[in-house]
């Protein structure tokens, strides 16, 4: 049989399922993904080019959709995926017993042609569509590898051994490799006798391999035909696949050859933090659009920071400045909430014990703490009871600091600065730029002219005089104050509404439309039909996006709830 690789995921709706869908299809078709480096082309079971708004109309109450990525080994021999692709979803739609809605998109920008197909939730009648997780992960493929034997044909004898020997110098986990890994004794491999002729042939493939291995430091020979392997060899090689593949990517994205990527993951611990500009995202997992990024230093060093480590609801756009540092390993509030009652129970917690160490908290914050311990739980930490309480275990809040840092990726992103430096120079606000010290524009010749260029503008603005070295305090106040009622007039006389500052005490109602990202930060805009208010952006607030809330001004700042209250604008 052909082989053939089938990935698939279902993606959840949760409140944002237009947005969500929407991107994915969109990120899909994004440019240089096809044989001439243009953008994807979207197809059905009848036409191709066609738009995607019809489908995401159709999709727009569905509670799920199926991701499904199909990658045939010979990819590259099969021609156009097209005509194998439908005859795939033919197949599928009799395996499942119903006509199903999909779109699909080949990308052939990787060296290895797939495709990406986009299947709803819901039928033509609005039933969901309900598909065994068995025939997802095991059935698709095999119809897949099936189709693609009747159009090839069977593999023959030299192809299979044809594809066995590139395998020997591949820097990622291979076939070989798992025969190396079942022919380990203690961690030691031997590559055993061999009596027949492809017996022997094996056997060479293997000490090939082993002895690749052995360049890439992940095996260490013991004696002439023994090698040890390395404690954690096969978490390494596949370490190293992803990096090859992320390499790969950027250099057919950017065109670059060789791209000199470097990973933060790899600076040692007590290494100086980096400051530098959003350059570019790419695609970490096109199923689950997570996104790594690539930021530029200030001395031209590219550097790549891990999905894990960027906010999908915070993410800065290109041109942003960032700084990168190593994550602290913290726990969260929630955690040592948890924590504070385990010290005086044993090591047990419930919603009842909590309740009782803790007689002014609610429902609701309980409700949060038990869906942080599952979280906690799926990862190893913690246990279940079947009376319904907890065990948190000793070093509870260790193990919560160190998974907290695990899943940042190891990597402390910050935002400086929503704009681009170039966007800062003439900015009437109070820029990243202008709260740089002479001191540390200095160090580096790109922030040393960003710095004279900004002064010049200042000047000639009257903002600074002749011997004035930098801004004061009141300047910068009236610089915030200018910059945000300019985006406010700005948004009231493209939207014909009426923009509302809110003081102490005051609420108001409204949807949540989208963000202005000004030099003093992301600002989050919330309208209804006739006014509209500007506040600060928080990560957690952009899982609401398109939703009614409620925002309040408190003595603290801004606090919002969703969909408290029915009235719309401002009240007190």
């Amino acid at each position: 049989m052909r082989r053939v690789i089938v990935k698939v995921h279902i993606a959840r709706a949760r409140g944002a399922g237009p947005g969500l869908f929407r991107a994915h299809v969109s990120y899909l078709q994004r440019d240089g993904v096809d044989r001439e480096g243009e953008g994807g082309v979207l197809y059905d079971r009848d036409q191709e080019g066609i738009s995607p708004r019809d489908f995401l109309e159709r999709s727009e109450h569905d509670r799920h959709q199926f991701r499904i990525i199909v990658s045939p080994e010979d990819g590259a021999r099969m021609g156009d995926l097209k005509q194998s692709t439908r005859e795939l979803m033919g197949k599928m739609e009799r395996d499942v017993g119903r006509r199903l809605d999909w779109v699909a998109v080949d990308h052939h920008n990787t060296g290895h042609p797939h495709t990406h197909i986009v299947v709803r939730g819901r039928d033509a009648r609005m039933k969901d569509v309900v598909i065994a997780r068995d025939y997802l992960t095991k059935g698709l493929r095999e119809a897949a590898e099936e189709l693609a034997t009747q159009r090839l044909g069977p593999r023959r004898t030299l192809e299979i051994a044809g594809a066995r020997q590139k395998q020997v110098d591949q820097d990622r986990w291979t076939g070989l490799d798992h025969e190396i890994e079942t022919r380990l004794e203690n961690g030691v491999f031997g590559p055993g006798g061999a009596s027949s002729s492809k017996e022997r042939f094996d056997r060479s493939l293997r000490l090939a391999r082993i002895r690749h291995l052995e360049s890439l430091g992940l095996a260490e020979r013991d004696r002439t035909l023994s090698w040890r392997m390395k404690q954690d060899w096969q978490e390494q090689l596949k370490r190293r696949a992803r990096r090859g593949d992320i390499i790969r990517t950027l250099a057919a994205e950017f065109g670059e050859r060789e791209p000199d990527i470097r990973f933060v993951q790899d600076r040692a611990k007590d290494a100086a933090p980096i400051r530098g500009i959003v350059k570019a995202y790419g695609p970490e997992d096109e199923l689950r659009d997570t996104r790594y990024l690539l930021v530029e230093d200030f001395d031209g060093g590219i550097w790549h920071v891990p999905a894990a480590t960027v906010d999908v609801h915070a993410r800065p756009p290109q041109g942003a400045v960032v700084e990168l540092s190593e994550a602290r390993a913290m726990a969260r509030a929630s955690d040592k909430a948890i924590a504070k009652v385990a010290e005086q129970t044993g090591g047990i917690w419930s919603e009842d014990l909590h309740a009782r160490h803790d007689p002014g908290s609610k429902p609701a914050y309980h409700l949060s703490l038990k869906r942080r311990l599952e979280a906690l739980r799926r990862a190893g930490i913690g246990e279940r009871l079947a009376t319904g309480e907890w065990h948190v275990g000793e070093e509870f809040l260790e193990r919560a600091a160190a998974y907290e840092a695990r899943g940042s990726g190891g990597v402390k992103m910050s935002v400086l600065s929503w704009l681009s430096p170039e966007m800062q120079i003439d900015r009437f606000g109070a820029t990243w730029i202008d709260d740089l010290s002479e001191g540390a524009a200095a160090q580096q010749q790109t922030l040393k002219d960003l710095k004279a260029r900004r002064e010049i503008w200042l000047r000639e603005q009257g903002y600074l005089g002749s011997n004035q070295p930098e801004l004061m305090e009141e300047q910068r106040s009236q610089l915030r104050a200018l910059e945000l009622q300019r985006e406010r007039d700005a948004i009231g006389a493209a939207s014909g509404r009426t923009p509302v500052q809110l003081a102490k005490g005051d609420r108001f109602d409204g949807k949540l439309e989208g963000h202005v990202d000004l030099a003093a930060g992301r600002m989050a805009i919330i309208g209804n039909a006739k006014e509209f208010a500007l506040v600060p952006w928080r990560g957690s607030i952009g899982r609401q996006m398109g939703r009614e809330m409620t925002i309040k001004r408190t003595a603290s700042g801004i606090g919002w709830s969703v969909d408290i209250g029915r009235s719309r604008g401002l009240s007190r």
